[in-house]
């Protein structure tokens, strides 16, 4: 991802919940509502995931709030699936890893590049346990503690 890219919605819970391997930047297949409503910030991506389907990657549960900008509005358009888009090269890597080694694909940010297009980092990850999730909320105080007297 550039650093002048405009973040839209960033999935919190995803590095808490997961251990982040690789990283991805995609591009998803959106309708022009759709757009609409994530330039609009009304876009949740907290309880999306990814999945592998037919050789194509999917996303699932990315609920995009198009009431205000479609005119044939239906309730099941909200959380349907979305189609990332990345080359065939790039596919079979990923299912390789989560055919092989039970990863799973979490989408860590929705933002825009810096032609203007919205596009989804995802993170191939695996679940952490719950004492590893105890064990990451530790580092993550023990950082912002020290901070707070690096800049007393």
């Amino acid at each position: 991802m550039q650093k002048s890219a405009k973040i839209i919605a960033r999935n919190k819970k995803a590095k808490f919940s997961y251990e982040i391997i690789e990283k991805i930047e995609a591009g998803i297949v959106l309708k022009g509502s759709e757009v609409k409503a994530i330039r609009d910030n009304k876009v949740a991506i907290e309880n999306a995931y990814a999945i592998l389907k037919k050789n194509e990657i999917w996303m699932i549960n990315l609920h995009i709030d198009t009431k205000k900008f479609d005119i044939s509005f239906d309730i099941s358009e909200l959380t349907r699936p979305k189609k990332i888009l990345l080359n065939k090269k790039e596919i079979n890597k990923i299912s390789i890893k989560i055919k092989n080694n039970g990863y799973t694909i979490v989408p860590i940010d929705l933002h825009f590049n810096t032609k203007g297009f919205v596009k989804v980092l995802l993170g191939i990850s695996k679940g952490r346990k719950k004492q590893d999730l105890r064990e990451y909320k530790k580092k993550q105080d023990w950082k912002r503690d020290k901070q707070k007297l690096g800049s007393q």
